[in-house]
């Protein structure tokens, strides 16, 4: 296919160019892989200023969704590149090929630094999903750091920089500019930034940013930071986001308060005990979608209220397709016991579902999350569970609400559980998407 840019590709690719640190935030489906591929092209095969690259995404990006940008575009060609998954035997073999780009998981990166006794002589790494590097604490973090000092250049890419707040984009930033902008130790930016939000006496469970730390963070990465929202570049479809209220009865109610109020109660003869907040937390979600896992393992019912309104929206649809987004596998298979849907986990049912044929589809978010293009089967999703993680909530959403939906609106609703967590969740992923907004616009692109 001829490669015909927008104006803002271009500007994209260029910034690439010129700068060998990039923080590329980009909305989804405005063409974040042809963008960096474009670049990657002109470096190694133009200007000859890099020769090997590593690409490091998720899973099924590396192994599907990049090899499929390579080949689609006529001004890609001769760029080769090879795809390291699957066993350590395979991956090592891809790895040990000639090639320009390099495909790795990120699962996989540790084993690639530490394990795999192969030389990390890449001059360039591009992160596909630069939010999936937030956790200082994690291997791939580490592990990346450690050889980030041998890389000429490196790309992250990203649409939800700080998806759960500000405060993930110290690793973020910092595996690029190895500490530069932000410091080189977490603590001293989060005592420069922050101040203590939750705590109770010495334990602080979340910070909040100190007055004006969003600007000067803002300011700080903006030398090394593109950023550019869909709806400013492409005609999208109206987007309509719809809470659907569920009523609890009298009894459901009751059985909820007192779990809420004493964090163990008896249901059914089984014992659930949720002794901390992140454990009552999912208790209460579970609780809210109509289920909820006991000590031991067993599923304990409590309403069918979500899966009736389920139901009611499904025949609302009057046969268009609809994707449903779960959280628990409980929910899941109550799901699978009262509809006849598929669950899309496989390229088969993904293309399935692309080409029509499915009408009623199941995604969990964590899968649906990154690199999916779901919008040619359908352009209705509901979430039937909430999901704390704001990452999550806006990729799946758009997974339909992108470029090359067909239709003229995208319809996504929203299962809530009256007077539960849930209402919480709603007004908590709202928040978190006002401080995404904030640095979104703080950094985006001029392209006059």
């Amino acid at each position: 296919m001829k490669y015909k840019p927008h104006e803002y590709q271009t500007y994209a690719t260029n910034f690439i160019l010129e700068h060998p640190i990039s923080a590329v935030f980009l909305d989804m489906g405005l063409g974040k892989s042809v963008i960096t591929l474009t670049a990657i092209f002109d470096l190694c095969l133009d200007s000859f200023l890099i020769r090997k690259v590593l690409v490091i995404a998720p899973l099924r990006v590396a192994r599907d969704t990049w090899p499929t940008e390579i080949e689609k575009w006529d001004h890609l060609k001769g760029l080769n590149y090879s795809i390291a998954v699957g066993t350590e035997a395979e991956r090592k073999s891809a790895l040990m090929k000639t090639a320009d780009i390099y495909l790795i998981n990120r699962e996989n990166v540790d084993w690639l630094v530490n394990k795999s006794q192969l030389p990390f002589d890449y001059d360039m790494i591009v992160i596909d999903e630069l939010s999936s590097f937030k956790a200082y604490g994690s291997k791939r973090f580490k592990s990346l750091r450690k050889v980030r000092p041998k890389v000429k250049r490196i790309v992250g890419l990203t649409g939800t920089p700080s998806g759960n707040g500000l405060m993930d984009l110290w690793a973020e930033i910092g595996i690029l500019d190895m500490g530069e902008r932000l410091g080189r130790f977490i603590s001293h930016y989060r005592s420069s930034f922050f101040t203590p939000d939750k705590r109770n006496q010495q334990i602080v469970f979340s910070y909040k940013p100190l007055p004006g730390a969003e600007e000067e963070i803002y300011r700080l990465i903006s030398d090394i930071t593109i950023s550019m929202k869909s709806t400013d570049f492409l005609k999208m479809p109206e987007c309509i986001i719809n809470e659907v209220q569920v009523q609890l009865s009298d009894k459901e109610k009751k059985i909820y308060e007192t779990m809420k109020r004493e964090l163990v109660i008896s249901l059914e003869g089984q014992e659930i005990d949720a002794g901390s907040a992140a454990s009552l937390s999912n208790k209460l979600l579970q609780m809210a979608n109509g289920a909820v896992y006991a000590e031991d393992g067993s599923v304990v019912h409590i309403h069918e209220r979500k899966l009736d309104a389920l139901e009611d929206l499904i025949e609302a649809a009057n046969g268009k397709p609809v994707l449903i987004a779960y959280w628990y596998k409980h929910d899941l298979e109550r799901i699978q016991k009262r509809f006849p849907v598929t669950k899309l986990d496989t390229t088969a049912s993904i293309k399935a579902w692309n080409k029509g044929e499915i009408p009623l589809a199941i995604i969990h978010p964590a899968s649906a999350g990154h690199g999916l293009n779901l919008q040619s089967g359908g352009s209705t999703l509901i979430w039937f569970g909430l999901t704390w993680s704001l990452e999550l909530y806006q990729q799946t959403n758009a997974r339909l609400w992108r470029q090359g939906q067909a239709s003229d609106t995208v319809v996504i609703h929203h299962l809530v559980a009256q007077g539960t967590i849930d209402e919480q969740v709603m007004k908590t992923l709202k928040k978190k998407d006002n401080t995404q907004s904030a640095l979104i616009n703080a950094v985006r692109a001029n392209l006059k």
